[in-house]
């Protein structure tokens, strides 16, 4: 059975980071209405419970590539400058200090992002981890393995170097006879064993770690919350992406909206991937509900004059809305399915679930502001740089250890035919957290609209929001 992975927590608790970034003073007086000087009382000049005495936190970022819209530039863009956060100027309190970059693309932001931020690029991630020298010598790493160009093996899966990166981290935190909170981007790794691998390591060198997606942090319409014990009977996640890479996503969302279910989180049995017929034969015996489903779209219908009963038809009914479904049979009863549907570019999210007694499903949408998916990552860089000061994350890494080895036993499936595998080894049980806090509620959507043209590099949030000359 794999349990909780604990970290050390400090003895005071974490609050809002200092106000000391670059140029920041500078730049509060040209925030367009609604941000104004006073918006600057909204962001805690407290020092921090860790590294006050010493100032900002020194974070080193290891990236595979560093290009427009990559990950790399999304979360990286709310450490270099403040944010809008549930409608708050938010400072992160760090600098990064150090970059790692596996591949540089014709594309590369990397070399001018570091010239515009004095920030050294290192030929190797010990060099960036140690600025250097011999031993460490940040306070935090942020390790963003998504985007560039690795294999793609025969199941489908991206090889991205997440355990790679670890693996050299960890050498230098060995060498170094300490270690420092580490995040790693989206799921583990595609390998189940070395996903393990990664969370034993840091259980067992008490590193803090925390992974996942940025989805379960977007703001809810409506506003759904799941009872806490609440029984939950059957669950669906929807998203509008690839095979794979967006799975993980919607697996994230199931998670985080079901690890909360009376009797706590005590893993998967059972893991299939569907499609064509055999999508709407698991529907006919029972094993996903397509209202459930409609409930979910109809939070957020996706195409004008069409209703969510429409959109979930049978393949003699036309092409199939539904592309592909991941049925995922959970140890203590709950059948939930995660479906790709063919509509959204990638930026819809959709949950439903069905509670006893009641009649009624709760069902949700999950919007990631303007700009397609760019601004759901200021409140995932709010939870990482509240990772990075707490010694501890706002959610286990076990619940993103339970995604990543269900997405490897769904593309497991995917390559034996659609066969159901049973997953002994998803025997994972935990307790959720409550991260409320951590979740966008929509504010920021009144400063940000989607009438806005987004910058085209790194820039601060007021920036982009004051009134460009016409």
């Amino acid at each position: 059975m794999i349990t909780e992975l604990s970290a050390n927590r400090p003895t005071e608790s974490a609050q809002q980071p200092r106000l000391t970034r670059r140029r920041f003073i500078g730049r509060a007086g040209r925030f367009a209405t609604g941000i104004t000087l006073a918006a600057v009382s909204d962001v805690s000049m407290a020092p921090m419970a860790f590294g006050a005495a010493k100032g900002p936190l020194k974070v080193a970022a290891v990236l595979t590539e560093f290009t427009y819209r990559s990950h790399a530039h999304v979360l990286l863009e709310n450490f270099l400058e403040s944010y809008l956060f549930n409608g708050k100027l938010t400072s992160p309190g760090m600098d990064v200090v150090s970059f790692y970059v596996d591949q540089f693309s014709e594309r590369d932001m990397a070399r001018e992002v570091a010239t515009k931020y004095n920030i050294k690029i290192y030929p190797t991630i010990a060099g960036a981890l140690c600025l250097g020298g011999e031993k460490l010598a940040v306070d935090a790493v942020l390790s963003i393995g998504e985007h560039g160009k690795y294999p793609i093996n025969e199941k489908g899966q991206q090889e991205y170097p997440r355990k790679r990166f670890f693996d050299e981290i960890v050498a230098v935190f060995r060498r170094s006879g300490r270690v420092a909170p580490l995040f790693n981007d989206k799921h583990l790794s595609y390998r189940w064993d070395w996903a393990k691998e990664m969370v034993d390591t840091a259980r067992d060198m008490k590193i803090p770690l925390m992974a996942g997606s940025s989805v379960p942090l977007a703001q809810r319409r409506p506003p759904v919350e799941v009872p806490r014990g609440a029984k939950i009977i059957e669950a669906v996640s929807i998203h509008s992406g690839p095979v794979e890479s967006y799975d993980f996503h919607g697996l994230e969302v199931l998670q985080a909206m079901v690890e909360s279910r009376h009797g706590a989180e005590s893993g998967v049995a059972r893991v299939q991937f569907l499609q064509g017929d055999a999508v709407w034969k698991a529907a006919s015996d029972g094993l996903w509900s397509p209202d459930l489903a409609q409930a979910a779209l109809s939070t957020d219908l996706p195409l004008p004059n069409v209703s969510a009963r429409d959109l979930i038809r049978l393949p003699d009914q036309g092409e199939p809305f539904v592309r592909h479904a991941i049925l995922v049979q959970y140890r203590d009863g709950l059948r939930s399915v995660v479906l790709g549907v063919k509509y959204g570019g990638g930026i819809k999210w959709h949950f439903a679930c069905r509670l006893a007694p009641e009649t009624q499903p709760l069902a949700t949408s999950f919007f990631v502001g303007p700009w397609q998916n760019r601004n759901l990552f200021n409140a995932r860089a709010h939870a990482i740089q509240t990772h990075f000061r707490a010694h501890r994350a706002p959610y286990p890494v076990v619940r993103t250890l339970l995604t990543t080895g269900v997405l490897a036993a769904a593309m497991d499936s995917r390559f034996a035919g659609g066969r159901a595998l049973d997953t002994p080894q998803l025997n994972i049980t935990y307790k959720a957290r409550d991260f409320y806090k951590m979740r966008e509620l929509g504010a920021t959507w009144k400063m940000i609209t989607e009438d806005m043209p987004q910058p085209k590099g790194i820039a601060p949030n007021g920036d982009s929001l004051t009134p460009k000359p016409r």
